[in-house]
């Protein structure tokens, strides 16, 4: 199955690089390409990507608030977003994950890095840069003092009570990074059993995929962030 890709950049010149990278590969193609968060949202709507390489920082409407939009319509649930940034290490990469956002990837990752971070996101997977992982995720939460939305941990770890404690247990491990086969290895059990139980999690907590099921993870208290 080909991987339909929408590019929202406000850099013409990167976003033709992006082009020529994503097209030259037999599994993916490029859908459209949008200048702003706002075409990117209208394009999104009219050509159903399956994954959109999206830049936090364009004119107008910027990749942030084109994420919330994206990820609030309900006919684009099957629409997964991968940020674009220059700095990893910035607070709009957790308001991103937040938003929505499979995941992010730093500007200068190597072309494989992106064709890969496209498949991840495709196949529903979390998309966290070996640049900034979840310490990231915990050290900004960690400094902001609060959940990161202002409202208190409690309110955040009331979701979790929906949840089994093999399923709180899988979300601890998912929160740290592990994949599926490496969190079967640890708890002995196969990995589609932990697929199984990552999927109920997400449909109790509403969470798209396994980056919301991160951000979930350090709002509520149930992984408590380390700042190096």
């Amino acid at each position: 199955m080909t991987i339909r890709v929408l590019l929202a950049d406000d850099q013409t010149l990167l976003r033709s690089a992006f082009r020529v990278l994503v097209d030259s590969e037999s599994d993916m193609e490029v859908v459209g390409e949008a200048a702003d968060g706002a075409q990117a949202v209208g394009l999104a709507r009219s050509t159903r990507p399956d994954v959109v390489l999206m830049d936090i920082r364009m004119p107008g409407t910027d990749g942030l608030a084109a994420t919330r939009m994206i990820s609030a319509d309900p006919d684009l649930a099957g629409v997964r977003v991968v940020m674009l940034t220059t700095f990893e290490v910035d607070e709009y990469v957790v308001q991103s994950l937040r938003a929505g956002a499979s995941g992010f990837l730093g500007k200068g990752a190597e072309p494989e890095e992106l064709l890969n971070a496209i498949r991840v996101a495709a196949a529903g997977e979390a998309l966290l840069s070996p640049a900034a992982t979840k310490g990231l995720i915990a050290t900004f939460l960690a400094q902001s003092g609060t959940a990161g939305d202002g409202r208190d941990p409690a309110v955040h770890a009331e979701r979790l009570t929906a949840l089994t404690g093999r399923e709180r247990e899988v979300l601890v491990l998912v929160a740290g990074g592990h994949s599926n086969d490496e969190i079967a290895e640890r708890l002995v059990v196969s990995p589609l059993t932990v697929k199984t139980h990552v999927n109920r999690a997400m449909a109790k907590l509403g969470a798209r995929d396994r980056a919301q099921l991160v951000v979930i993870a350090y709002e509520s208290g149930l992984v408590r962030p380390r700042v190096e």
